[in-house]
């Protein structure tokens, strides 16, 4: 993954708390998440505490006082003899006793979460509705692509809109590289939360394999005036997320997973896609019928919210701000009903190439694979061997049909060069005989 500098705007950025009030969180929470985080990696010091915690300096002192006060921390001494030397701290008898206590509630410690509502709000200041992509972007990140004419006039207002998309047609034409490439159309980046908390229950969000960590300004690093990142620490600055997910999804997958063992949550994927790109690929593939699966879609797509469950029952929302984006090879009146249909905002259809769209991808493929086109080769395939199926020609062919002569090249220690007999052997490989 690759790092990306950005320069967000400010008015995007969440606050840094200066007051334990603007956490947002219970004390009895920060109290045990704070013990439990010095119990278990055996902190000491008030920056250290500091950065686990993911909070500024002076409010860690806050929370270490309070629980001085109520006799769960004591002081050590300072480490040193200079004037500016921290003070140390270690969790007293009734300190230990009570985050043994916490840690078998659950056994979440680290950085303090970020409460429901105040995500909300991050949300809305970042939403992918707001993300537009410009034709010049969105036609970079197609580049590698051969699109029939009109086809990105098709994808640009639709991404744009932020709204659900429909891409079906015949299989191996490049609905799943169009996907990818409006994912990397979305060049800039949001505040993703490492964790979130409601009625007290804790939720991982961040997952290094959807969120790439962008490079940030990490301030003044010297000292005790160490600062950071000029936003709320409990934040990450990432890339705008992008989940994909093939014929694997299930609907427990948009579920909350709860550890049994942590006693934690873990978000499901439309949460941690959040601000970003939701693709299902290969719809239809799927265990669930797709229609069950749209159904499950259908109140987030139209409400931009949806609705979880704790274990307990307890039933809560949490902002659905996510383009969604379907890929299929079946049919869609086949698969969904009217109104399913009618709540997918935008369906393009992916053809096949023509026979002069053909000739460009098997002359870019080339290219990529670094080797010369050759004209008696592709007039072979144009006038032999594409007649005998009806001239139905698909974008993967190209490829498929390249590397196989370069595989045959490389067994037989012949020199890399396209002919007509290693594309009629790649041919035999290219459909099967019934």
């Amino acid at each position: 993954m690759n790092n990306m500098a950005s320069h967000p705007a400010q008015s995007n950025a969440p606050k840094t708390p200066l007051r334990l009030e603007d956490l947002g969180l219970e004390k009895v929470l920060m109290r045990d998440i704070l013990i439990k985080t010095m119990f278990r990696r055996s902190l000491t010091s008030r920056l250290e505490i500091a950065d686990a915690l993911c909070i500024m300096p002076p409010l860690a002192q806050e929370l270490i006082d309070m629980c001085r006060e109520t006799n769960l921390i004591e002081t050590l001494g300072a480490r040193g003899a200079s004037a500016t030397a921290e003070l140390r701290y270690q969790l007293t008898e009734g300190g230990r006793a009570r985050a043994l206590e916490a840690l078998q509630q659950s056994e979440y410690y680290g950085p303090l979460p970020v409460p429901m509502d105040s995500y909300w709000k991050q949300t809305a200041r970042q939403s992918i509705g707001d993300a537009e992509i410009s034709q010049d972007r969105l036609e970079g990140s197609m580049g590698h692509l051969v699109l029939p004419e009109g086809m990105l006039d098709q994808l640009g207002p639709a991404v744009n809109s932020g709204r659900s998309v429909l891409l079906y047609g015949p299989p191996g034409n490049g609905k799943s590289s169009i996907s990818n490439g409006i994912r990397d159309a979305l060049g800039d980046n949001i505040y993703v939360p490492q964790f979130l908390e409601y009625a007290g229950q804790v939720i991982s969000v961040y997952d290094p394999i959807v969120h790439t960590l962008a490079k940030v300004d990490k301030g003044d690093e010297t000292g005790l005036r160490r600062s950071g990142p000029d936003f709320d620490k409990r934040y990450l600055l990432c890339r705008r997320p992008t989940v994909m997910t093939g014929g694997e999804l299930t609907l427990d997958m948009l579920d909350l997973n709860f550890n049994q063992v942590s006693r934690t949550y873990q978000a499901p994927l439309q949460l941690k896609a959040t601000g970003g790109v939701f693709i299902v690929d290969d719809l239809g593939r799927q265990t669930e019928p797709p229609q069950a699966l749209i159904n499950r879609w259908i109140v987030p797509m139209e409400s931009s919210f949806d609705i979880l469950s704790l274990t307990s029952g307890q039933k809560f929302m949490v902002p659905f701000d996510t383009l969604v984006i379907f890929s299929t090879n079946f049919a869609p009146s086949e698969m969904f009903d009217g109104a399913a249909l009618r709540r997918i905002y935008y369906k393009i259809k992916i053809d096949n190439p023509n026979r002069e769209d053909f000739i460009k991808v098997f002359v870019k493929t080339s290219r990529h694979y670094k080797i010369n086109p050759d004209e008696g080769v592709l007039t072979h395939l144009l006038k032999t061997k594409y007649p005998e199926v009806n001239n139905q020609f698909a974008n993967y062919h190209a490829p498929f049909l390249i590397d196989q002569m370069l595989s045959i090249c490389e067994y037989e220690g012949r020199e890399r060069k396209m002919t007509v007999d290693l594309v009629d052997r790649a041919w035999e490989n290219l459909f099967v005989n019934e």
